[in-house]
């Protein structure tokens, strides 16, 4: 598995959901902030205005994506200065994989995908944390095909489903997510940002220190070993890992290790043998002392207590009380 990969099924937990909305001008829509949450919208038809709880409106247009990765709050408009509509229901009483609604109203027609991600928030890797609270990728020729086509898919599937369509949507909302990150890291780059994680991965020495980390966690790296297999010095690529990583290299290996011990334990019943022998830890001893001071309590009771957080889903489909009623 490569590191992206990794990253995005270490950090997603159960099932995203999204709905393909018609907006009827004139219109306004507010989603309250989902902490432990990643949200998204897409705009397949017609125009609208992205509005943060800060700084100026945004004009959003067909193609266009908006990817939020901390959940925060935001409203979209057909105009800068229409009403905003505050959230009419619960929209977390519904836990449909996707929906699809029409708005009433009679004027020009925006029609938008919108969904959200559930988050490991007790594991977040560092790479989204390092995100800004919102991403806009507008729709340029020639530029980011797979995001495009995945969109493209989506809204068809969404739109009318068929027999499948569960596995489908479940797909491509994974492959959305990947490929926003994939388009991100590309304007990154573009921008010349050499301190990001875009950086990092598009770097030959680190990404192949990351790649080793990610590959075998169990294997017993130290900075020279993971220096070697970068082809750099020990010093050099101590200095480098850490100015794209944002840690050291062993407090990542550690840290990685841990993250996916936890996943284990809230995800699989195997005994804290095989879990501190699957993330490179030579005694149970030597695992669970490392545990607690990651986790601050021992493996056990991480795992009877069931430690995944109870989120909200960021950019959540149900926030009208009309995608309530006719989500599918």
């Amino acid at each position: 598995m490569d590191m992206l990969s990794d990253v995005i099924a270490s950090m997603r937990m159960g099932v995203p959901r999204s709905a393909r909305v018609e907006w009827p001008a004139p219109w306004g829509q507010r989603f309250p902030s989902a902490p432990g949450s990643a949200g998204f919208q897409v705009v397949l038809q017609g125009s609208c205005w992205a509005i943060p709880p800060e700084g100026e409106p945004i004009p959003v247009g067909t193609g266009d994506v908006l990817f939020f990765p901390h959940g925060h709050s935001y409203a979209l408009a057909d105009s800068p200065t229409s009403p905003i509509a505050e959230p009419g229901c619960d929209p977390y009483a519904h836990a449909d994989l996707f929906a699809s609604a029409s708005m009433e109203g009679t004027g020009p027609v925006t029609v938008t995908i919108c969904g959200g991600y559930q988050l490991d928030s007790n594991g977040a890797h560092p790479l989204l944390r390092g995100l800004p609270e919102m991403i806009h990728l507008p729709a340029r020729l020639g530029h980011n095909t797979e995001l495009r086509a995945t969109v493209e898919l989506l809204g068809k599937e969404i739109g009318s489903p068929r027999p499948g369509a569960d596995m489908v949507v479940s797909a491509l909302l994974d492959m959305l997510l990947l490929y926003i990150l994939r388009a991100w890291f590309d304007v990154s780059m573009e921008h010349c940002k050499v301190d990001s994680w875009a950086a990092a991965l598009a770097d030959p020495a680190i990404s192949a220190a990351l790649d080793g980390i990610h590959r075998d966690p169990t294997h017993p790296w130290t900075v020279e070993s993971l220096g070697r297999r970068a082809g750099l010095s020990r010093a050099a690529f101590s200095r480098r890992f850490t100015q794209f990583v944002g840690q050291p290299p062993l407090t990542y290996l550690t840290w990685w290790r841990l993250g996916t011990a936890a996943r284990m334990l809230r995800d699989s019943d195997a005994a804290l043998s095989e879990i501190a022998a699957a993330v490179g830890y030579g005694s149970e001893f030597a695992f669970a002392n490392a545990f607690k001071r990651e986790y601050r309590m021992a493996p056990g009771k991480y795992r009877r207590l069931g430690c995944a957080p109870s989120v909200r889903t960021a950019a959540d489909p149900l926030q009208h009380p009309d995608l309530a009623e006719r989500s599918m």
